[in-house]
């Protein structure tokens, strides 16, 4: 399995380089690449989500979803508590900005390619429950992280998101067994067929945007790697391989945990006025160095969950 992984990361690495290549030629602009994300996060992968749940009902399916929703809650206390650790509150810090970046991945952007190289829809069907969890708790604690304000009117955006209509929709049609005709798969089969090359062309053209030798010479990001690639999914791993349950709910979970930095904390960083810059980079040097520790946090969790058993 982390062989697969490993290939896969490589496969997205190439095509963040096609994406850095467009921002460098300027095929792809600054303000092109800003509406192409909007279109993966508000079109393609509420459809990927959706399409997720077109399958037969099952009722293990159901009982690994609810699995899937309690072990993800789990891990996020886990991850925010494990943060605060290792991340101090220091003056001359941005704090705010690298807690953000430790706790909230990916996981949209790059766990629904990896999960549905590894597990197809099925994975994909598990990783709607952490998805949720994560806007869930994003928009609350992730909110006032950044902000520095209790703001409770935002946890109301979560429900209008097009994620969330795509998973209430999905666990709709899933439970009432309602099934689409080809005639509206067959197109939204395509568009879900684009999620990985479109959602690493525009991270390759976000971190095009980034200085890549001033990063290098950053030791602090290097450290705020460590603790999100590694001490944290080497945590989570611990904690979770002893524990009885389907292996893909697991590694979704793991996975999605492990993914690099999310790239929303450059946006909320834009939104408060925090340093978005900052943001960035770590989000460059996480999404490039995943590459090589995603692969370690899989293989640790089997090797870990092989001891357990």
């Amino acid at each position: 399995m982390a062989v697969t992984i490993l290939n896969q990361t490589i496969v997205m690495l190439i095509l963040i380089m096609v994406g850095v290549m467009c921002a460098k030629t300027k095929i792809i602009s600054a303000d092109t690449n800003r509406e192409l994300s909007k279109f993966v996060l508000d079109v393609v992968n509420p459809v990927v989500i959706f399409m997720s749940y077109q399958k037969e009902y099952e009722s293990r399916l159901v009982r690994n979803l609810l699995v899937t929703f309690a072990v993800s809650a789990g891990a996020f206390a886990l991850i925010i508590i494990f943060a605060y650790i290792f991340i101090h509150k220091k003056e001359g810090r941005h704090t705010e900005v690298e807690r953000f970046s430790a706790i909230y991945s990916n996981c949209a952007f790059m766990g629904i390619p990896l999960i549905n190289a590894l597990f197809g829809s099925e994975g994909v069907f598990y990783l709607t429950a952490f998805i949720t969890v994560f806007n869930l708790v994003i928009w609350t604690h992730g909110v006032i992280i950044i902000s520095g304000e209790k703001n409770m009117k935002e946890v109301g955006k979560v429900f209008r998101s097009p994620t969330m209509i795509a998973i209430a929709l999905g666990i709709v049609t899933f439970f009432l067994r309602v099934k689409l005709p080809d005639v509206l798969t067959s197109p939204l089969g395509f568009i879900r067929d684009i999620n990985t090359p479109m959602a690493m062309i525009v991270s390759g053209v976000t971190i095009s945007a980034t200085n890549i030798p001033k990063l290098l010479k950053n030791g602090r990001l290097y450290y705020i790697c460590l603790v999100k690639l590694v001490i944290i999914p080497a945590v989570l791993s611990l904690a979770l391989s002893p524990i009885s349950m389907d292996e893909k709910v697991r590694m979704t979970v793991i996975i999605a945990s492990s993914a690099p930095p999310a790239a929303m904390c450059t946006l909320f960083c834009i939104r408060y006025n925090k340093n978005s810059v900052y943001a960035s980079e770590i989000f460059t040097a996480g999404t490039i160095l995943s590459v090589i520790t995603l692969p370690l946090a899989v293989q640790l969790t089997e090797i870990l969950t092989k001891f357990f058993a």
